[in-house]
């Protein structure tokens, strides 16, 4: 009788644990997939970063913004000896 239990138990775990390994499988398959459409998306919002940053560095350029101040603004830059200095003298 030990020996039929045995036996039993020995051909019905052989598909159980083929079963697991199929599942496992899958599951491997279905992380590779979500692993691979991540990867993607943070490369896409590297890129997308990299071209924001590159806008913004020329839209804050020195020369971008005299130019707009000069020609939307009407503002000149003035020469330093054009420029007076007031100091007060904090201890009287």
């Amino acid at each position: 009788m030990g020996k039929r239990v045995f036996l039993y138990l020995m051909v019905f775990s052989i598909p159980l644990a083929l079963g697991l390994v199929a599942g496992q499988g899958v599951r491997y398959s279905a992380l590779k997939n979500d692993l691979d459409f991540l990867s993607k998306l943070q490369e896409e919002w590297l890129e997308a970063n990299k071209r924001l940053i590159t806008e913004i560095a020329s839209l804050s350029s020195s020369a971008r913004i005299e130019q707009i101040a000069k020609d939307k603004l009407g503002l000149d830059k003035k020469k330093p000896e054009d420029v007076l200095q007031i100091t007060i003298d904090s201890n009287r």
